[in-house]
């Protein structure tokens, strides 16, 4: 199997199931930890690396961690492979682009991947649609005990998870939760929710996580600080804040169906008219008028449509995913005529 063959099927987090997933995404926790008796990756020769990927897999594929994963070696990828793997959240940018030995074993459903040689050793994710952050860390905890038993983590008595990292030293843990906010945006109350979520030192990230801008009104919402927090009280932060801004999107909506429905109405469906009848197309308007697509399926404008499929245009129509649907590498001009097409295609099928 390759990370090409992913791309004809849905990913975990386009399932548009799971609790609020008509606003909340995807729920992911992320765990770092470095095996004892290693350098850390940055200081590690690539022969050393090579070993620590080969001795993390053989441990990874046992039957009681993860044995029904696929191992890609990114090492010898392509780059197009590395980049449709960044592009379904099962990477992340800095593992794309490194030049480690290295890799990433990824469960069947999606659900869980474990990154090896990124800037730790070992990145353990579990990503869910909907706002389910408890059952991800159930996944996540269960996981991270079995392999320790396996492989002896780098631990610190006073500070806890040694990471190369300072930020993630302690528990390790990076919870985040993906939301789509249109009705905030559009009333522009969105900043002051964002305000209030940095004074509890929670971070206000872009699609892709960190250094990524917001595009489409999806935001990224995690912690900030592992050092002197146990993995509860990081949790419960975040699960504190999002029912309150999941409430406040809600409210958004439903002032515009009452006061503005006709401009609600106006946006929704020209944005369906423009996807319908679009000829040349960037990744980045197909994100914003798939936004407001998405907004008037979940509120009942256009009841022919179900929103996972519109998660899936979401993934299906950025650049690797469209080059390799289309079986060939295509020149920027040629994507956004490529993309329209293929828009065009699947709302006709739909």
């Amino acid at each position: 199997m390759r990370p090409i063959d992913l791309a004809r099927q849905p990913g975990e987090w386009l399932r548009g199931t799971g609790t609020d997933c008509d606003i909340v995404i995807s729920s992911r926790v992320r765990l770092a930890r470095n095996v004892e008796g290693y350098h850390f990756v940055s200081r590690l020769p690539a022969d050393r690396q090579a070993e620590l990927t080969n001795t993390l897999w053989e441990e990874i594929s046992r039957e009681d961690v993860l044995p029904d994963a696929h191992y890609f070696d990114l090492t010898g990828a392509e780059e197009l492979e590395r980049r449709l793997l960044v592009e379904r959240h099962l990477i992340s940018r800095e593992h794309e682009e490194s030049d480690n030995q290295r890799g990433v074993a990824i469960e069947k459903t999606e659900a869980v991947s474990i990154m090896i040689n990124e800037e730790d050793h070992i990145r353990l994710q579990v990503l869910h649609s909907g706002f389910e952050l408890d059952r991800a860390w159930e996944r996540a905890n269960g996981l991270d005990t079995a392999l320790g038993k396996r492989v002896p983590y780098a631990y610190s008595e006073r500070l806890g998870f040694l990471t190369a990292c300072p930020t993630n030293v302690g528990t390790g843990l990076r919870a985040s939760v993906m939301l789509h906010l249109p009705a905030l945006e559009m009333t522009k109350q969105i900043e002051k929710v964002f305000h209030a979520v940095a004074k509890i030192n929670l971070a206000v990230r872009g699609l892709y996580g960190e250094g990524t801008q917001a595009t489409g009104n999806f935001y990224q919402i995690s912690n900030q600080v592992t050092l002197g927090k146990s993995e509860e009280e990081i949790l419960h932060e975040i699960k504190a804040v999002i029912p309150e801004i999941v409430h406040n999107e809600r409210k958004a909506r439903d002032a515009i169906l009452e006061h503005n429905r006709r401009q609600l109405e106006d946006r929704v469906w020209r944005a369906y008219g423009m996807l319908r009848g679009a000829r040349v197309i960037s990744s980045n308007e197909t994100l914003a008028l798939l936004s407001h697509l998405r907004l008037g399926v979940n509120l009942g404008l256009i009841p022919d449509l179900g929103v996972r499929a519109i998660n899936e245009l979401l993934l299906s129509t950025l650049p690797a995913h469209l080059q390799v649907l289309e079986g060939r590498e295509l020149s920027p001009q040629a994507r956004d005529e490529a993309r329209a097409a293929y828009i065009r295609r699947c709302l006709g099928e739909l």
